[in-house]
């Protein structure tokens, strides 16, 4: 696996450059994808989730911060306070969600700057199926619904200008 920083993001299209596309700028580092191959294992019992954030006082780099095993449970103890963190966890029955907690301390230029960054991210994150809320402390017990990642596809039909949900 290549050791070079991967550039993810959902690309942004600025109307004043005439619609030309640009990334949104993170950087998700190799070890937070070696992380997730790790938890993805169903060999490997050490290893159920990864917590993600900035990489020290950068602005666009996402490194590992943690990672280990106990599911939600432990990984909604954590979340550190202030600092907005991605995540990933493998729940009891299979299933591999994402998720993106800001502490609601977090500065507002920080805070922006992530939820700009959060598809970059959990494209990271192959294999996710949904996501969840996370709050400290949470069980999986409390999970409540997933988000799927595709829910359900909505076509538009614009020659009788309505929608249809499939």
């Amino acid at each position: 696996m290549s050791k070079a920083p991967m550039i993810a993001g959902t690309m942004q299209t600025d109307p004043r450059s005439g619609g030309v596309k640009r990334s949104s700028g993170v950087n998700v580092l190799p070890n937070v994808t070696e992380a997730w191959i790790e938890a993805r294992d169903d060999a490997n019992k050490e290893v159920d989730w990864v917590l993600i954030g900035y990489d020290g006082n950068s602005k666009t780099d996402m490194t590992l911060l943690e990672k280990g095993n106990g599911g939600i449970d432990v990984i909604s103890g954590k979340l550190p306070p202030g600092n907005p963190v991605f995540g990933a966890v493998r729940t009891s029955k299979g299933r591999f969600v994402s998720f993106l907690y800001i502490d609601e301390d977090c500065p507002a230029m920080k805070r922006g700057r992530t939820l700009m960054y959060k598809n970059g991210v959990f494209n990271a994150l192959e294999g996710c199926d949904g996501e969840i809320e996370m709050k400290p402390g949470m069980t999986e017990a409390e999970m409540g619904q997933v988000r799927e990642a595709i829910s359900r596809a909505v076509i538009l039909d614009y020659r009788h200008n309505c929608m249809i949900n499939s």
